[in-house]
């Protein structure tokens, strides 16, 4: 794995720098400049440490990450974005959950390996990536080897994202929205998709497209998700054009048709039902017109 190749000194290096962040947030890109190494709390609503709401082997991801043994999922309680439709809003918005030192979620992790996941699967870790990499330092050091996915929102951090260069061997970003006023609007996070287009390209810059081996199990690359909503909120069309045109013919992107008008969903009509089969399959045909190579439903 790419964090296994680097010395003990880099890593230490990186979790110092990280570390560094908290104390003048910019961990994220709301960039709330709030001191967490003392207990203040910005958006994320997350102090020192991270607030884990549960973990273990998921085998509702994709094929390619859940494979015979099952994604190991570890959910990171609240949140950098404030989605409206929040499919898991307990978790994201409510906080369920409870707080881990490193030496904990380091213990997390070695458990997902030792039990044969094939991956360890990071859910919405964007604003805890200094805690994720404290952690990881004590895992290596007791011999976690698998795969690391950052599955996150795409509201990243660049500077934060550098820093996790080498060590992420998977990067599963869900790109919400093609445009930056819905964004705003319907999930408190100003600039999302010029946010989310420089994040995917620095995320493919370092690991390129999805590598599967002989098993059919993912190790290496980006993949993308999308969430189609109601009334093409989410700009469908504009995503994949940058898919197709600013990243690789060859990403790998999942288009997803789950939406269902959850947490806040319905005091907005324009989110008030679920999409109807017409809009998810413009939805694919907008993606083959593009003409991405890797398109999973």
């Amino acid at each position: 794995m790419g964090y296994r190749d680097l010395s003990p000194e880099e890593l230490s290096r990186r979790v110092e720098k990280a570390l560094e962040l908290l104390s003048d947030c910019v961990v994220c890109a709301q960039e709330c400049h709030v001191n967490r190494l003392k207990g203040e709390r910005g958006f994320c609503r997350t102090g020192r440490y991270a607030v884990i709401s549960s973990w273990g082997p998921h085998f509702g991801e994709e094929e390619v990450l859940v494979g015979s043994h099952g994604s190991g999922t570890i959910f990171f309680a609240y949140c950098n974005m404030a989605c409206r439709f929040c499919q898991n809003c307990e978790i994201s918005h409510y906080g369920e959950g409870r707080e881990m030192t490193a030496r904990e979620l380091a213990g997390v992790m070695l458990e997902l390996q030792q039990i044969g996941c094939h991956n360890v699967n990071l859910v919405s870790p964007c604003h805890c990536v200094p805690q994720i990499l404290e952690a990881l330092q004590l895992a290596v050091k007791n011999g976690l080897n698998i795969p690391l996915v950052y599955n996150t929102g795409g509201y990243d951090a660049i500077p934060t994202l550098k820093l996790l260069d080498g060590i992420v061997d998977i990067y599963m970003p869900d790109i919400k929205f093609g445009d930056d006023e819905t964004g705003r609007h319907y999930a408190s996070a100003p600039g999302y998709f010029t946010v989310a287009k420089r994040a995917v390209k620095e995320m493919h810059r370092q690991v390129g497209d999805l590598i599967i081996d002989d098993r059919g199990i993912a190790v290496k690359g980006l993949m993308v998700r999308h969430l189609v909503l109601p009334n093409d909120l989410a700009r469908t069309e504009e995503i994949m054009k940058f898919l197709a045109e600013e990243i690789s013919l060859n990403t790998f992107v999942n288009i997803m048709d789950q939406y269902y008008p959850a947490h806040q969903a319905r005091q907005y009509p324009v989110l008030s039902r679920r999409i109807t089969s017409q809009e998810y399959r413009r939805a694919l045909e907008i993606a083959r017109t593009f003409g991405l190579k890797h398109i999973y439903t």
